[in-house]
Order: C-alpha cells, then sequence, then structure tokens
C-alpha cells in the first residue's frame, strides 16, 4: 500500500462511521469530515418518537451489538447514544473534523484517476487518493409544489420533534413508516389529525408470535413467493383487510418485494378508535383549506410533511455522474458510480432490513477495491459499470441486493487474479 495514499470520507452518520472504522482496520489513511458537532448524523435531531422498525438483535456494526438493556426496538436516543459510543470505544472521533462541510470535490486527471481534490468550510484544500461519500439521503427535505400555497404551521417530518410544535387540527401528508409515525404521535395527544394516503398499502406488525418478524424462521425458510403468501396471511389474521379502517384505499400490490410494507400497528389502532381520520391524495391547497382528489375540502392548523427526501450531493458538479429518478446509478453492490473513479458511496441504498451490517460490508467491500486500485488495476468503476447493469434504487429487496453483491465479490476476485480480462455476468441486477 502506497505511504502517500490518503482518503477522505464525507459525513460521520451511521454509514461514515461503518467506513472509518473498516477502513482503518485495513490500515488506510483517513480524515472524516462532519459539518455537525458529533457523530451520529439525523439520530440526533429526528423526532422524539422515533424507534428502530428493525430489531437490536440485527442492528448494530459489526463486532459491536447494542447493550443488552436496550429494548427490542430502542428509541431515537439510544441510537444515538450507541453510536457515540461506537467511536468513543474504537477511538474514531480523532479522526473526524467537525464543524467543518466539505464544499466542493474536483476529479484529478481523466475522471477521478488521479484522486480528488476537497475543498473545505474553512477553505483548505486538500488532495486525496479517494472519497467515500457518506452524507446520507435522509436530510436535504422534499415538499410537494401543492404545500405553497399553504398559510398554517408547516413542518417537513425532517424537522419535526415533538407535538409541542404543533396545533389545532393536524394533517399528515405521506403514509410511510414516518408519516404513520407523526399521525399517531399526534393522535396520542389527543389531537384531531387526519392523514391523507393517496394510494394504499399494506401495514404489517413488528413482531409474528412475539418474535422479530425478519426472524420468524418458518417465514425464512420459505422460497419468496410462499414467503409473501404466508407473510400476508399473518398480517390479515392480525389486521384484517383495509375494509377493516374506516377511508383506507386498498393497496395497490400485494406482494411485498414490489411494495415494502409500512411497519406500524398503531395507527391502525387509532383509525378504528377515531382519532386517526384517512383522507385521500391532495388536490390543491388555498390558505389553510385543503382540497383532496375525491372533491372534498377540510381546514388544518397544521401539515406535517412526510414526503421524503431528495437525493444531493451540494459538493460534487452533478453532470460528472449518471442519474435516473434523482439518484446517482451505481453498480456493485451500489457503491461505485458508473462514470467517476477513485469515488466511493455508502449508506446511499436502504436493502430492506436493518442497515448497519449493509454499511460495514459496503465498507468492506470498497476497502477491496481501494487495495485493488493501489496494486495498479485501474478503472474499476468502468470495468463494473460494463460487468453489471446499473441501478438507481434506495429501496431494495435484501435478497436482490445481496445476490448482486456475490456476484460483485466473484467478479472482484477474478479481476484480482488476471486484471486485465473481464468477467461475464450471470444476472442483471433486477427483480
Amino acid at each position: 500500500m502506497s505511504k502517500q495514499a490518503r482518503y477522505c470520507v464525507i459525513g460521520a452518520g451511521a454509514a461514515g462511521l461503518a467506513a472509518l472504522k473498516t477502513l482503518t482496520d485495513e490500515g488506510f489513511a483517513v480524515d472524516c469530515f462532519e459539518k455537525g458537532e458529533q457523530v451520529g448524523g439525523h439520530w440526533h435531531h429526528d423526532y422524539d418518537a422515533l424507534h428502530l422498525i428493525t430489531p437490536k438483535s440485527s442492528s448494530f456494526f459489526d463486532g459491536f451489538p447494542l447493550p443488552a438493556s436496550y429494548p427490542m426496538y430502542p428509541s431515537r436516543e439510544l441510537i444515538a447514544a450507541y453510536m457515540c459510543s461506537y467511536a468513543e470505544t474504537f477511538g474514531l472521533n480523532r479522526m473526524i473534523t467537525f464543524r467543518t462541510a466539505v464544499e466542493r470535490i474536483e476529479p484529478l486527471g481523466e475522471r477521478g484517476r488521479d484522486g480528488w481534490r476537497v475543498t473545505l468550510s474553512d477553505g483548505a484544500v486538500r488532495d486525496y487518493t479517494g472519497v467515500i461519500v457518506a452524507n446520507g439521503h435522509l436530510w436535504d427535505q422534499n415538499i410537494p409544489a401543492v404545500g405553497k400555497g399553504y398559510t398554517g404551521r408547516s413542518i417537513h417530518s425532517g424537522s419535526y420533534r415533538n407535538t409541542s410544535e404543533i396545533e389545532g387540527r393536524v394533517l399528515v401528508v405521506g403514509f410511510g413508516n414516518s408519516g404513520c409515525d407523526l399521525a399517531v404521535d399526534a393522535a396520542q395527544s389527543r389531537m384531531d389529525v387526519t392523514i391523507a394516503m393517496r394510494c394504499g398499502q399494506v401495514f404489517q406488525p413488528k413482531t409474528f408470535f412475539g418474535v422479530p418478524r425478519g426472524e420468524v424462521a418458518a417465514l425464512n425458510a420459505l422460497p419468496p413467493e410462499l414467503a409473501n403468501m404466508a407473510t400476508m396471511s399473518l398480517i390479515n389474521t392480525v389486521f384484517g383487510t383495509h375494509e377493516n379502517y374506516p377511508g383506507m384505499p386498498a393497496p395497490e400490490t400485494y406482494d411485498l418485494e414490489k411494495q415494502p410494507p409500512v411497519v406500524n400497528s398503531l395507527l391502525l389502532y387509532w383509525i378504528q378508535h377515531g382519532r386517526i381520520k384517512v383522507a385521500p391524495g391532495l388536490r390543491a391547497i388555498d390558505g389553510k383549506r385543503v382540497t383532496f382528489t375525491d372533491g372534498t375540502e377540510g381546514e388544518f392548523d397544521t401539515i406535517l410533511w412526510a414526503t421524503g427526501f431528495k437525493t444531493t450531493l451540494p459538493f460534487l458538479d452533478t453532470s460528472l455522474l449518471e442519474w435516473r429518478d434523482g439518484v446517482p446509478l451505481r453498480t456493485a453492490a451500489m457503491t461505485l458510480p458508473t462514470t467517476l473513479e477513485s469515488l466511493y458511496f455508502v449508506g446511499l441504498t436502504a436493502p430492506r432490513g436493518a442497515q448497519w451490517p449493509v454499511y460495514c460490508t459496503q465498507s468492506r467491500l470498497i476497502a477491496r477495491f481501494m487495495k485493488q486500485r493501489e496494486q495498479g488495476t485501474d478503472d474499476l468503476a468502468e470495468r463494473f459499470a460494463g460487468l453489471q447493469t446499473a441501478d438507481s434504487r434506495i429501496d431494495i429487496v435484501r435478497r436482490v441486493w445481496q445476490q448482486n453483491l456475490d456476484e460483485t465479490t466473484r467478479q472482484l476476485d477474478a479481476i484480482a487474479q488476471q486484471p486485465a480480462i473481464a468477467v461475464e455476468t450471470e444476472s442483471d441486477f433486477v427483480v
């Protein structure tokens, strides 16, 4: 390994910490830059009611389980404390420059073949052998254009903390996990709550028979199609169908691989208790008056926008990447861009299930790419762009992501043995 080689990690959230720990363990010299004051990213400022939807038995960094004292589904505060403990235990803080943002990264040589020039918010300019992008995809808030006409209190889920910030009649727009959490939070404070659902959704409990849903051995032993049927049977036994919940539309599909379920039991509970009402999608907003797609109207004092986030790389000229659906195209278990060398992504994907193991796995794979490059194998991003079908998805079935990871490992093994010979793909990265 070259003594001159040095790498930059952008961000000290969960993905950045996994990259920093893994790469330093592999002997790489790494600097990490974090614009905030501490590690942990959004876990320090997300809404107070947030808990993991994956169990503690699978939700941890490699070699550092969550404390035995933690409940099965820990709170936001406990997870933030866990990540601070991880950084302290392994001495990661000394490699992180806090309160310093990466303002710009520029490729050196053709497509980054000679490394990257990094400009920091304090004005410093440094050259690095490679850059690991771990700035996350849950921070650039997306509010639809229809919201511009609203004159009441408007809060995105990324800024919401608790019910002390909201008042009066509350409309929650968005019915994913965050939207349902926010609606339940307001309902449990005895507020008048409506949730807008433009289409139906399958709801799934966190546990079956008291066991985390991903750890039910009988389901895990089944092939995907049968596992889906069995899971839907259990869901219908526990919750019934959408017809049991006034105003709720039918799901567009019952194939859980095509549309991930919402992991929430309490929303359905409060709908049946009349604390949460269901409305269709939004057509227009004028002042505080909202018109829904079925022609009905209502006045709301607060709108909570659980409408997701945009994928943003503010430090990179976006024209250097290939994009689809607002997300960069990637290969190799979602770690390599298709057009740039010595640039790597950790955490710009969310295979269903616990995420920390994904970040650690991606970081180990990146370490292999970095070693291979330092040993003289050039243009790895270009090679894999030719070997695999590039993908832009963030949400992806875990099994499909794992298949691509296995394929990537096989191809990288072959490149390491004989770099000049390309390896044929066995399958496209599709489901």
